[in-house]
């Protein structure tokens, strides 16, 4: 007697259930503790689905696509075999599906170090990500990597634990946040608040990680400035409040002008800069660093390095250049920039150790000179004292925090503009994010239902449209 079993939850997780069980006994169904049924007339076994609405709905809401199964099951021997083959035609493997139903964490991490073969480290870890559903971004570069991951706490230590194979990353700088229910929910199936064309590159995309190589992991345009050679003073948090309460500390907001209006620290200067590289600039308008006897980095790079270290013995430090202390969103960008400091002739540089999300993790409200959000760079958008999640939205337009108020706001429209993208805009851009939002709203994913899946034939014929599907924004 054959018994059909049709499957309307993804095969692959059902594979990673059937073939997780132990081996049938005389006595025993397979199934019979993975919500399966068996029961015996006759002497022939019938098996049965068990699944509960709630767990059919847990099933459904899989990132892998539906797709109606037909199973014709003589044996449980038989079942188990098909399960086998059906396993290898999909490629979500049995334990990434499990590790998808453990609770999430958030890393971001960094490293400066030389890294000249760091393209050759590129396939292997997108390939351990994508096998255990670790999403985010990574960025490698001949001086190091940098980047934020969100899985299972399992897998992603075998992540970070694989990039700390290589000698030269060992001893990352990371800083864990977690995870609150409705993340989770954007991690496991995407929300209906939160459409994918919104920093693809940011952790909480079940199905998504970027690798990608490029020339600095921080970009601040100036190759001669190495933190391997010389950095600022790393200051801990406990100690932070402290050092910028002294009326001779200059604190310095090293992020752009977007974080640094939706919160910082009580005092500090904001540089306004639109972009990281523009830090150098800024401070050499700032300081005056083009006076006599302080040249400029532009300069400096002229001359042989040698001849650099020698003119930094000799010469006498102006002594008009200020105590900093400088802080941004997890270190990186201060590391960079205290170097550079430091190349100009500034001879205090401090800079927060794991940066505001550090400080915020550790240092009570109570006690606290953070005044605001922290903008973070993943769906979370921003996130206030104990690393809760912030009140801000993103504005899929332009990537900027919005408030409440900015969303009441004649220039805002969801997905398309807000207050601050608004008028730099034309007709033509709000025509494309408006049909990008359509997509979302039709289908869930941005660039349709099949978006980076391989169609499985061909189209009959060229499929014209007047949009372009999947357009970054």
């Amino acid at each position: 007697m054959l018994r059909f079993c049709h499957w309307r939850f993804p095969p692959s997780l059902a594979a990673a259930r059937m073939l997780s069980s132990p081996p049938p006994t005389k006595s025993q169904s397979p199934f019979s503790g993975g919500g399966m049924n068996t029961s015996s007339t006759g002497g022939i076994s019938k098996t049965e689905l068990l699944y509960s609405q709630s767990q059919l709905q847990n099933l459904s809401s899989s990132p892998t696509s539906s797709l109606k199964s037909t199973v014709a099951c003589s044996s449980a021997g038989a079942i188990r075999q098909s399960m086998a083959t059906a396993s290898q035609c999909f490629s979500s493997r049995p334990e990434a599906a499990e590790s998808d139903l453990g609770s999430l964490v958030v890393v971001s991490f960094y490293k400066f170090a030389d890294f000249p073969d760091h393209a050759d480290f590129r396939k292997p870890l997108k390939d351990l990500c994508e096998e255990l559903r670790v999403s985010g971004g990574i960025i490698l570069a001949p001086e190091g990597i940098n980047g934020s991951i969100c899985g299972s706490r399992e897998s992603v230590e075998r992540v970070l634990a694989f990039i700390q194979s290589d000698i030269r990353l060992n001893g990352l700088r990371q800083v864990e946040t977690p995870v609150s229910p409705e993340q989770e929910a954007i991690h496991h199936g995407h929300s209906s608040s939160s459409p994918l064309a919104a920093g693809e590159d940011a952790p909480f995309r079940w199905d998504h990680v970027r690798v990608k190589l490029k020339k600095e992991i921080v970009t601040l345009g100036m190759p001669s400035v190495s933190p391997m050679e010389r950095v600022g003073t790393y200051v801990s948090p406990e100690e932070w409040n402290e050092l910028i309460s002294d009326p001779e500390t200059v604190v310095i907001d090293v992020r752009n002008t977007y974080e640094t209006r939706i919160g910082k620290f009580k005092g500090a200067v904001d540089p306004c800069t639109t972009a990281f590289r523009n830090f150098p600039s800024w401070v050499e308008n700032q300081f005056a660093l083009k006076q006599e006897g302080n040249e400029t980095q532009a300069e400096a790079e002229k001359e042989d390095i040698s001849e650099i270290a020698d003119k930094e013995v000799k010469t006498e430090k102006p002594k008009t250049l200020p105590r900093i202390a400088m802080y941004c969103t997890g270190g990186i960008r201060c590391e960079k920039a205290s170097s550079f400091l430091l190349s100009q002739g500034f001879d205090e540089v401090y800079h927060l150790k794991g940066g505001i999300l550090k400080y915020l993790e550790e240092v009570p409200k109570t006690e606290s000179l953070w005044e605001g959000e922290c903008f973070v760079f993943d769906k979370r958008v921003s996130v206030e004292h104990g690393l809760a999640q912030g009140t801000h939205k993103l504005c899929y337009g332009c990537k900027q925090p919005i408030s409440d108020e900015d969303m009441e706001a004649p220039e805002y429209e969801h997905g398309v503009s807000c207050p601050y993208c608004y008028s730099t805009k034309s007709e033509e851009e709000k025509e494309r994010a408006r049909a990008r939002q359509t997509q979302f709203e039709e289908w869930g994913v941005i660039g349709g239902p099949d978006k980076g899946r391989r169609p499985a034939t061909k189209p009959d014929g060229p499929r014209k449209s007047n949009v372009k599907l999947g357009s970054p924004i």
